[in-house]
């Protein structure tokens, strides 16, 4: 069928922030979508709280909401804007609920807007547990087997029906919560009960354990006339039990007979057709018993996933592309697949390679959380790798992750090898991020690929292609590098073995392997990932690197080629942010006339895309990998400064062998980053900052305290994101952090820096072409010094500096782009304190607040900063003057992922551990924040019990908070030093005890749901005291809670703000 004429408008809803397990695959898929819609003919409204992804870019869409993704907000954009359709399925799980609600409470229906692309009944048929095992039943597939139980006895005779282990899951509760494993009757009773008490429907879902069952995913189409494709089958390393988006995967499934692909295929279109699901994506998973063959599904989601960005990326095949056609009336085989420009949607994808995920941890930055993976998603991240053979992928895949390690396990680099025999295999049968590692290790003691089977339950064909890959790395371990020929060199590569590895293998370095390799003629090919194995030409240069064929398939080089290195996975501390300046420099450098060749491994991202750049390299950022795709592109200039610290880290090495580095050199990169030598720039040109020493050891950082003084914030020199910082207000604190620093970087010393206890911090970032310097904008902090500015709210223009304060900064700031000779961006933050301005660091690199503070300003930094390293002057680019815009105020907001990991704290501290961040408008500063609050899902407190208890310092302040509190009508709670304070200022209160003197209830209140709202603002180092307790607790029942007295502040003039209804909704477009 044509495309339909009687809708003009459609509303998209995006995903909003990241948060784990919705990460920036669906800014891909969205910004695939709107760029669909709008060539077809339609005028696209766009709603999406995040400001770091490429699909709230205004020229992506005619209407760009970046407004909290909510019923209430998203019904006003709908109000104001009147479109015909709304396409929930790009959105991911945010986008599915909003239009579900609104279609439950008759907003669309009161607008006229009809769901595209599947509706309410098929979203609830394909989520709701009892609909889908009804349509399962229909079909005669096989579901797990189970029953619901309204009481323990029910609970137990289902249990004696399906035999332990029985998996409980409580109707209708959030994110698993209530639920577990049940080994043994006592440990069901304990469950259950609790289950029963928490689900709204008490009634909670017993059903038979399919943990070490083979688990599998199918990728699948569908259109309005019922014609369906697989676009890619995906197995799972791991079996069930581990979430799979926390499970190294690969592409296409291995270990299923044809007979099994086709019965998978076959259900997975039939339970396509059963739940409804009228056209788009959906991804389908299932369960195989691994003795009997049986098969179970396990469940289904009516909408585009984190698997089909994987699945798409793997095959090439535009899932979101087709999905947003689809939607509007199209079928498969009237949609042209772009990477051939000539086959027909309708054409099942066929791949020649194989593709591994995995993913990527974060548990260094939440001590105390358990680290064992469960099917409660924990990763931050995932890379993808492409080879010829899964051992060539699987090598590729684990030295993408950037987390030390170079490949399977031949590095040497890893702390398995200090194990016993015993503490190992028992460490083998507990999933978590280092199995994959402990597995080689055992290997390497000879442990038999069997075993290790029965060790981890991961299938036998995976044991044997691992036992192989550690066979040929031992062959080679101990050989003279000079003694090791083309044929074994191949042979090495073929097994997944990278060049870091070799060397340690044969005592010698990385670069020294790679001379010998190339002197041998070992040199991979360039192969094209097509969607049809080489059986049609393609348009696309979507490349990988494999060392299993001879003949390459890059194009040879008409024009200029500037090549891209993008930022690797996502992680805490370097997110989609600096993937979103990689795009757009590609967009900047191909209107400048360059070729552009991106380098990435996210799957999850918009620069991965194929039609993002003129060429795309599916290859890990290592040295090794970047120099192969450098030898075989010849770029004019290779851009290392925009993907956060990944490309940073290769940009001397890349200098030293000759590549030409485009915009600023990477002397001056170290410049900034070195202590002593930045301190000597900033005393030269008389600039203020902090008084600062190092220390090598406990007794050197003792004498630099009592000089500096304490407060002192100490850290580990070269890190991103604050890794392994901390406040110390006395020596003991001072030697319980070098204890555990000397942990991070051994060679390393430690810094200490003065604190600035109550300092304003501020973020700035610039341009800068050598000569002229533009101040993109300055951001100022919401939390005082001492949170890192990863995890601040933050505000554009600033809302207490004075004019004075921001041209001193301005000014400061282009003294320092000028000094390091800066040629593209430079960020430097500032700290205010009593009207003295000091400078806390510089980078003379994109930083993650490029993108927010280019859609406060309308001004694209990333993009003209690209132009100015092609060699382009800030004089010619005409800029605005200033980069406020009057009676508009934009706030930042990070969001945080402590729900996820229940034994870390959730204090803010100058370690950097949010995962995304959100961006409120108005036209007021606490309007503005009060949107960014309830774009994080913290639904307004509106009265109630407000309990407060503050350190001794925020005492003096906290009665002006307490009053404004009473004030809008809630009763206060406190702890006996902040109650004193409070009544002393003629403030009613309630008292309670301390928690570790047993006296108090504040926790059971808490879990109780009688609190609403919480201020708690702990001093100095974090210990495991009262208020650790406290704010746990908050988190577990979703509680707002403040942890600084800025933020409290912020807090209570949103919730006035909010009751004054001054919250209204406004395209980028008219700002």
């Amino acid at each position: 069928m044509p495309k339909r004429e009687d809708i003009k408008s459609i509303l998209v809803i995006g995903s909003g922030p990241i948060v784990i397990g919705q990460a920036c695959e669906f800014d891909y898929s969205g910004a695939q979508a709107c760029k669909v819609l709008r060539e077809e003919g339609y005028r696209v409204v766009l709603v999406n709280s995040n400001p770091a992804t490429i699909m709230t870019d205004p020229e992506l869409a005619d209407a760009t909401y970046v407004e909290p993704i909510t019923p209430a907000f998203v019904e006003k954009v709908i109000a104001k804007e009147r479109p015909d359709a709304c396409l929930p399925t790009l959105g991911g799980q945010t986008g599915l609920n909003t239009a579900v609600e609104l279609a439950k409470s008759g907003v669309l229906e009161r607008y006229g807007v009809e769901l595209i692309g599947c509706d309410v009944d098929v979203i609830e048929r394909g989520e709701d547990r009892k609909l889908f095992n009804e349509c399962m039943a229909d079909l005669g597939i096989e579901v797990s087997r189970a029953g619901y139980a309204y009481s323990v006895e029910d609970a137990l005779s289902i249990a004696d029906e399906l035999g332990f282990p029985v998996v409980l899951r409580p109707s209708f509760t959030m994110g698993g919560a209530g639920g577990g494993i049940a080994r043994d009757a006592d440990e069901l009773v304990r469950i259950v009960s609790q289950g029963l008490e928490l689900s709204p429907a008490g009634e909670v879902l017993v059903e038979e354990s399919i943990e070490g069952w083979k688990e599998y995913e199918m990728e699948v189409m569908r259109d309005g006339a019922g014609n369906g494709i697989i676009v890619c089958s995906i197995e799972n390393l791991d079996p069930m039990g581990v979430h799979t988006g926390d499970s190294i995967t690969v592409a296409p499934a291995q270990t299923l007979t044809d007979l099994e692909y086709q019965r998978m295929r076959a259900a997975s279109l039939a339970v396509l057709e059963r739940v409804g699901v009228a056209t788009g994506g959906s991804n389908v998973q299932f369960a195989v018993h691994p003795e009997t063959g049986r098969m179970v599904i396990i469940e289904m989601n009516p909408r585009v996933s984190r698997s089909s960005a994987l699945a798409s990326k793997a095959t090439g095949f535009p899932i979101a592309k087709a999905a947003a056609r689809l939607a509007v009336g199209y079928t498969l085989d009237e949609i042209v697949n772009d990477m051939t420009g000539t086959t027909p949607a309708c054409f099942e994808p066929s791949i020649d390679y194989c593709v591994v995920k995995a993913p990527r941890f974060a548990f260094e930055k939440f001590q105390g959380a358990d680290d064992t993976l469960t099917t409660r998603m924990k990763a931050v991240g995932e890379v993808m790798a492409v080879g010829r053979t899964f051992e060539e992928a699987l090598g590729k895949a684990l030295r993408s992750l950037e987390t030390g390690r170079a490949g399977f396990g031949a590095d040497g680099r890893g702390e398995e090898a200090a194990l016993s025999d015993e503490e190992l295999f028992a460490a083998l049968s507990r999933p978590t991020a280092e199995r994959i590692f402990l597995a080689a290790e055992a290997l390497r003691r000879s442990m038999s690929a069997e075993e290790l089977h029965e060790r981890t339950a991961i299938d036998p064909f995976f044991c044997a292609r691992m036992a192989d890959m550690v066979a040929v790395q031992e062959a080679l371990r101990g050989c003279a590098l000079e003694d090791i020929d083309a044929e074994a060199f191949q042979m090495a590569k073929r097994y997944g073995l990278s060049d870091a590895e070799l060397a340690v293998l044969t005592g010698s370095d990385e670069r020294t392997v790679r001379a010998c390799r190339k002197i041998l003629g070992v040199r991979p090919a360039f192969k094209t990932v097509d969607t049809c194995a080489a059986e049609f030409p393609t348009k696309t240069a979507y490349h990988y690197k494999t060392y299993d064929a001879d003949e390459s398939e890059v194009a040879p080089k008409e024009r200029p080629r500037a090549l891209i290195l993008g930022a690797g996975p996502n992680r805490i501390g370097q997110g989609i942010e600096f993937d979103y300046c990689c795009v757009h420099a590609s967009y900047a450098l191909a209107d400048a006339g360059y070729e552009t060749i991106m380098v990435n491994c996210n799957p999850e991202t918009v620069s991965t895309d194929y039609d993002t750049s003129d060429m795309l390299f599916f290859e890990p950022l290592t040295y090794e990998d970047v120099m192969d795709v450098i030898d075989a592109t010849d770029p004019d200039g290779v851009v290392v400064t925009l993907g956060g610290q990944t490309p940073l880290k290769l940009a001397r090495a890349l200098e030293e062998a000759g590549v030409p580095i485009m915009g600023t050199s990477p002397d001056a990169i170290d410049l900034a980053e070195d202590r002593d030598r930045f301190a000597a720039l900033l005393d030269s040109l008389d600039i203020a900052y902090p008084r600062s020493a190092m220390a090598s050891g406990l007794e050197e950082a003792r004498s630099a305290a009592r000089e500096i003084g304490y407060p002192l914030l100490v850290r580990p020199s070269y890190v991103l994101g604050g890794r392994g910082m901390g406040i110390v207000y006395d020596d003991e604190g001072l030697a319980r952090y070098v204890a555990e620093a000397t942990a991070v970087s051994p060679d390393h010393p430690v810094y200490l820096d003065k604190f600035l206890e109550g300092a304003v911090e501020c973020d700035l970032d610039a341009l800068c072409d050598g000569e002229d310097v533009y101040i993109g904008g300055i951001l100022e902090h919401i939390e005082m010094a001492g949170i890192h500015s990863g995890d601040s709210a933050c505000c554009l223009p600033p809302f207490s500096l004075s004019a004075k304060v921001q041209d001193e900064m301005a000014s400061v700031a282009r003294r320092i782009a000028l000094a390091l000779g800066v040629r593209g961006l430079v960020n430097i933050q500032f700290a205010v304190k009593d009207g003295v301005v000091y400078v806390i660091e510089a980078n003379p690199r994109a930083s993650r607040t490029v993108p927010f503070i280019s859609k406060a300003t309308g001004v694209p930094l990333a993009k003209l900063a690209s132009r100015i390293m092609a060699g382009e002057k800030l004089a010619v680019l005409n800029l605005p003057e200033h980069f406020a815009k009057p009676g508009r105020y934009f706030v930042k907001e990070a969001v945080m992922p402590f729900g996820r990991f229940p034994g870390a704290d959730a204090l803010l501290g100058p370690e950097m551990r949010s995962t995304g961040e959100v961006m409120g408008i108005a036209e007021s500063f606490p309007a503005a924040y009060m949107k960014t609050q309830m774009a994080i899902d913290y639904a307004e407190p509106e009265g109630g019990v407000a309990f407060i208890s503050v350190n001794d310092q925020d005492k003096r302040a906290v009665a002006f908070i307490a009053r404004e509190l009473v004030r809008l009508g809630f009763s206060l709670l406190a702890t006996e030093g902040t109650a004193a304070v409070l009544r002393a200022s003629g403030v009613p209160c309630e008292v309670t005890g301390k928690i570790h003197e047993g006296a108090s209830s504040v926790v059971d209140a808490i879990a109780a749901g009688e609190i609403s709202l919480m201020i708690n603002t702990p001093l100095g180092v974090a210990t495991r005291d009262d208020g650790y307790e406290l704010r746990r607790a908050a988190v577990r029942q979703g509680i707002t809670y403040a942890t600084t007295l800025a933020a409290a502040q912020a807090l209570i003039a949103g919730m006035q703000a909010a009751r004054a209804g001054e919250l209204d909704v406004a395209p980028l477009q008219e700002l």
